[in-house]
């Protein structure tokens, strides 16, 4: 069976690491197919090219016989039981479900920091304030991650001790926090060093290279946050 996972652009596109991830760290194997999003019908999930691999108009997509799996989530959950051996989620049904709410709250919430930092691996800026509604979304962020972090240290480095799609999920955050230069506690930044020396996050990094968006001056950060 082979399957092709659809993506965005890899600076910018959150929403296609976090199932990129997936799958990498349970070894599925597959096709990956960059789609270039500065074109007509961005913002409006028209992208005409888009809408041929996923019926939503977005991307993340995965194709595999003959089923088209949209979303991220949903693509994480499928990879979570096509390779039940990589344990994506932990094996505990308690921690199991704490872990999905974790998910859960990145999947439906944080609307500010998405809309006032949005993923730009590449860039690195300094930010003096952010609104108060997006300070409490970091706040939110942090207390999670320490809270994580303090009771799972004997584990491993991630939020669970090893490796889940909560991590998967919270990968672009750490590297927003490394982009807009945001403080965290001790405890909280050395869970974005583990994320950022991940040998599959170095992967997805590498390919981050400038791109159709950069040229339309897509940038959220230089249209905010650029220096006069």
């Amino acid at each position: 069976m082979s399957n092709i996972l659809y993506v965005g652009n890899k600076n910018y596109s959150s929403w296609s690491l976090r199932p990129w991830l997936c799958l990498r760290w349970a070894g599925i194997p597959f096709e990956e197919r960059e789609i270039q999003l500065a074109q007509p019908g961005y913002g409006t999930h028209a992208i005409a090219e888009v809408l041929r691999v996923a019926p939503n108009g977005r991307v993340p997509a995965l194709h595999t016989g003959g089923l088209v799996v949209w979303d991220s989530l949903a693509i994480a959950e499928w990879a979570a039981e096509e390779a039940p051996a990589a344990q994506l989620w932990p094996a505990d049904p308690r921690l199991r479900a704490e872990a999905r709410a974790v998910v859960a709250e990145m999947h439906s919430g944080f609307a500010n920091v998405r809309r006032d930092m949005s993923m730009n691996i590449r860039r690195r800026v300094e930010v003096r304030a952010f609104p108060p509604e997006t300070r409490a979304d970091l706040q939110r962020i942090e207390a999670i991650w320490d809270d994580l972090r303090t009771r799972f240290a004997d584990r491993g480095p991630w939020l669970f001790g090893a490796r889940t799609i909560a991590d998967a999920f919270y990968a672009p955050v750490a590297t927003r926090v490394r982009t807009y230069g945001v403080k965290f506690s001790r405890a909280a930044s050395s869970y974005c060093d583990a994320v950022f020396a991940d040998a599959e996050f170095l992967a997805w990094e590498a390919a981050c290279v400038p791109d159709s968006w950069d040229a339309h001056g897509f940038s959220v950060i230089d249209g905010m946050y650029a220096k006069p």
